[in-house]
């Protein structure tokens, strides 16, 4: 029960489409645009530099306030372990929240930037600056946004596992279902990206700069 309210908390939480909101207060719908996409990506793209930054800074937000919420109300009830845990489930309900968004006809983002917020939300330093410098490496060396998004997602997957696998992170005995909910959401932001993926793979992917 208190993974289903923890992942509900953090779907509520992910309702929260900064870039469509954004799109909106200055008379755009977003998804009518680029890749019709709301992420901020695509709003860094039709909207500029500061419009992109200000979306992704409320999509990473949005995922560290479910985590936190979901810590407010459980620290003092359950072991330090399965808090944790539950601050994971809070940050797939956000991804969820941020991807399929029931009032705009479950068509939101692709939940990297929220994946983001849990990387924070987790407190692990080499976690966070391994991710970071395989997306940020990836991005200028290729300047497709999409692969390393994809790449960051797996480099969460496979860096958590191997810290959870030699005892440098250890969740007791969630530490299994922990690594289990982290593949899940890596694996559902890849899957969101496989247009990308086949644009990638006929040379048609759109490049942050420059031509395709």
């Amino acid at each position: 029960m208190e993974r289903v309210i923890c992942l509900a908390i953090g779907y509520c939480f992910g309702l929260f489409q900064t870039g469509y909101l954004y799109g909106k207060l200055h008379g755009r719908d977003i998804r009518k645009y680029g890749s019709g996409n709301s992420g901020s990506t695509n709003v860094l793209r039709v909207m500029g530099k500061k419009a992109g930054a200000i979306v992704l800074v409320g999509d990473v937000m949005k995922c560290i306030l479910a985590c936190f919420a979901a810590w407010l109300i459980f620290h003092n009830r359950a072991e330090a372990d399965f808090v944790r845990l539950l601050e994971q489930y809070a940050a797939a309900g956000a991804v969820l929240g941020h991807n399929f968004p029931f009032y705009m006809h479950f068509k939101g983002g692709k939940g990297v930037a929220c994946s983001g917020g849990l990387i924070i939300a987790m407190r692990d330093w080499r976690l966070f600056l391994i991710c970071l410098a395989v997306f940020l490496g990836t991005v200028l060396l290729t300047r497709f946004v999409s692969l390393g998004s994809i790449l960051g997602l797996t480099a969460f997957f496979v860096v958590w596992t191997a810290l959870c696998a030699t005892g440098a992170v250890s969740l007791g005995v969630y530490t299994v279902e922990s690594c289990v909910v982290v593949f899940l959401m890596a694996a559902l932001g890849i899957w969101q990206h496989r247009t990308n993926i086949g644009r990638l793979l006929h040379g048609t992917e759109n490049k942050l700069w420059g031509k395709k």
